[in-house]
């Protein structure tokens, strides 16, 4: 099964159809007339399709068992063929396509079931994936523009040379697979002054991302927020709330972060935390989704 643990929830949502055609007008006769012997074959493959689409991950192997929020099983009739379309959604780390294709299977196959004793024509056909929505997939607005990118390490003891820095190459290496240029990846100590300078020479160099890793945590040389903070022309509070609760999925200490995020001018700012860990989980809960701030710049109407 694919690891999906660093993946986010999101309403992810997916429409299958199967289409099951008749050879004669008299079958579709006798579905409209209820004449089966079997009952109300449609309502049989609506229950039997709804079962198949909650089951779809113990029948097949790679398909991992989700939380279905929402599903549905419909019937239409056109000329010989009778179209059948089942609907899935739900908020999790993976989609639903495999579970509106297999209820969509299942359902055809409890129509063609009821309908073999009457019709010795029978087909199905046309199983397909109609849409697919949710997920990174949906959510990947990619500046037109290349996004100059500076990555700042906050750290006295990677600063001195007496460490390696491991979280600020994590966050470049997240940063490889988007549209985003690395202008700028400095090292400096945890001091007040010494981070407000080096940021706003980065500001001044029109930098549109600024991501610093390290200082968020609780000792009394983690002053990151103490200095970002007053430089910030605006807040934006739900960046690190996201860093926070995605991290908190992943590890309890997560809570204990002060990771803020805001703009100076139109330069987006990230502090996240310093482990190599915490700085990773921090990207993968924030990217591609924090592009979008750069798309909407980019369309944004300018005096």
């Amino acid at each position: 099964m694919k690891n999906i643990t660093d993946e986010i929830k999101t309403h992810r949502r997916a429409i299958a159809q199967a289409i099951v055609r008749v050879s004669v007008a008299a079958t579709i006769d006798a579905i409209n007339n209820k004449a089966i012997p079997q009952g109300d074959i449609f309502e049989s493959s609506r229950v039997a399709g709804l079962f198949a689409i909650k089951k779809t991950s113990d029948v097949i192997p790679d398909c991992h068992p989700l939380p279905v929020e929402f599903a549905s099983i419909s019937h239409r009739v056109e000329g010989l063929e009778i179209i059948i379309e089942a609907e899935v959604h739900t908020i999790y780390k993976t989609g639903v396509a495999m579970e509106a294709l297999h209820g969509a299977s299942v359902a055809a196959l409890t129509v063609y079931d009821g309908l073999k004793s009457i019709d010795n024509g029978l087909e199905i056909t046309a199983i397909k994936l109609l849409q697919k929505k949710g997920g990174r997939s949906q959510y990947t607005d990619q500046p037109e523009r290349p996004v100059k990118t500076a990555v700042v390490v906050c750290s006295d003891s990677i600063a001195a040379g007496a460490k390696q820095d491991f979280s600020g190459k994590a966050i470049i290496g997240k940063l490889e697979k988007y549209n985003l240029i690395i202008s700028d990846y400095l090292i400096i100590p945890d001091e007040v002054i010494i981070i407000q300078e080096k940021v706003q020479a980065l500001c001044d160099k029109a930098t549109d991302l600024i991501i610093i890793t390290g200082g968020t945590g609780l000792s009394e040389r983690d002053v990151t927020p103490e200095a970002i903070r007053p430089m910030l022309d605006r807040e934006i509070p739900g960046i690190a709330e996201a860093a926070r609760s995605y991290g908190q999925e992943h590890m309890p200490y997560s809570m204990l972060s002060r990771s803020l995020a805001g703009l100076k001018g139109n330069t987006l700012i990230l502090a996240l935390p310093g482990s190599t860990r915490g700085a990773a989980e921090s990207m993968d809960a924030l990217f591609p989704w924090l592009l979008h701030y750069f798309k909407v710049m980019e369309n944004a109407p300018h005096d």
